[in-house]
């Protein structure tokens, strides 16, 4: 298993696949490259997962009582591993995503100043969301190192699993992971609460429990860091309020417009040299967009993301127009990654 860890991170692979039938894969740069020559049988996964559980000093109850299991683990002079374990086609299977040992610089990782920037917030809550795999764990852990870095304060993560390792600098962390220092997320966020904390970086917005305490987490004077996997400002303040029964939205929709501080989406798009680059939408929440919010009226907030002056704002769209002038994504690319492609089209 370490070999082929190894190999994965030599060849500069994003995710390693272990599925019975098909051969050992690395995807790299979007692309599936394989590791081993032959196919393996379900024994053969199961030991590599054996091994994998080894090296995260972890037992597999979870795994064969639940059917799945996350996980991480280090391999010296390799790197950290964020794996999920699950049961498929009555075999194991396991993908484990590739996390460097030492925190991303947000400059190689062409994350703009304008989303680090909202790094200087003291309360409310920022979201970062995109697809699984699209980056936000790494543009999160980036803001969270950037406050570490510049401010002291108490800095609270619950994650599962555990990512980037952040060590005591001008503030103190504490990452609590899930479900080994803490049963659930928010029983983890409620605690939270009680810890003194002026940053809390939530791994995952996942129920409506959740939502409704990392709310009054932010409403209390917190700054609140979370992910979810919705595409787009828009989406995402409609998939909170949704979360919540009919007869609550109206009063959620007031206090989401009150403590949402800003919004940042993003999606990993090819480039013409075979890479990968993420690309951003940030909506930072002005008067405007809180009277939208507070009124229902979400199917506005692209327009007045895409077509307002305001300097805090990004649009996907014009970040792709940008990438094609620059050359470094084709015309094609950006009108399927685009989310008006006949208007970016005619700009393009």
């Amino acid at each position: 298993m370490i070999e082929l860890l190894q190999k994965a991170v030599d060849m500069g692979g994003s995710d390693l696949f272990v599925v019975p039938g098909a051969e050992v894969t690395v995807k790299v740069h979007g692309r599936m490259e394989k590791l081993t020559a032959e196919k393996i049988k379900p024994a053969d996964a199961q030991r590599l997962i054996g091994q994998m559980y080894e090296l995260a000093h972890r037992d597999m109850a979870r795994l064969d009582k639940e059917g799945d299991d996350d996980f991480s683990f280090a391999v010296l002079h390799v790197s950290r591993f964020r794996c999920n374990a699950y049961r498929q086609r009555g075999s194991l299977a396991a993908i484990c995503r590739i996390v460097n040992f030492e925190l991303p610089d947000p400059k190689s990782m062409h994350i703009p100043d304008i989303v680090m920037n909202l790094a200087d917030q003291r309360s409310g809550m920022i979201l970062v969301t995109g697809a699984a795999g699209s980056g936000k764990s790494t543009t999160l852990a980036c803001m969270v190192d950037q406050i570490n870095k510049t401010r002291s304060a108490h800095i609270v993560t619950i994650e599962d699993p555990i990512e980037y390792l952040h060590r005591h600098n001008l503030s103190l962390v504490s990452q609590r992971e899930v479900p080994n220092d803490a049963l659930t997320f928010s029983r983890a966020l409620r605690a939270a609460l009680r810890q003194a904390p002026d940053v809390v970086l939530l791994g995952e917005m996942r129920d409506l429990d959740t939502v409704r305490t990392a709310i009054t987490a932010a409403e209390t004077g917190h700054l609140l860091l979370s992910s979810l996997h919705t595409i787009g400002a828009a989406k995402t303040v409609d998939r909170i309020i949704d979360t919540f029964p009919a007869e609550q939205q109206a009063q959620i929709r007031v206090q989401l417009s009150m403590v949402l501080k800003a919004v940042v989406s993003q999606r990993l798009v090819p480039t013409v040299d075979g890479g990968r680059e993420p690309v951003f939408e940030v909506m930072t929440v002005n008067a405007a967009i809180q009277n939208m919010i507070r009124d229902g009226r979400t199917y506005q907030i692209d327009n007045a993301i895409y077509g307002g002056s305001d300097k805090t704002m990004l649009s996907m769209d014009a970040e792709l127009q940008r990438l094609v002038r620059e050359k470094r994504i084709t015309r094609d690319t950006a009108l399927l990654y685009a989310a008006n492609p006949e208007t970016l089209a005619k700009r393009i």
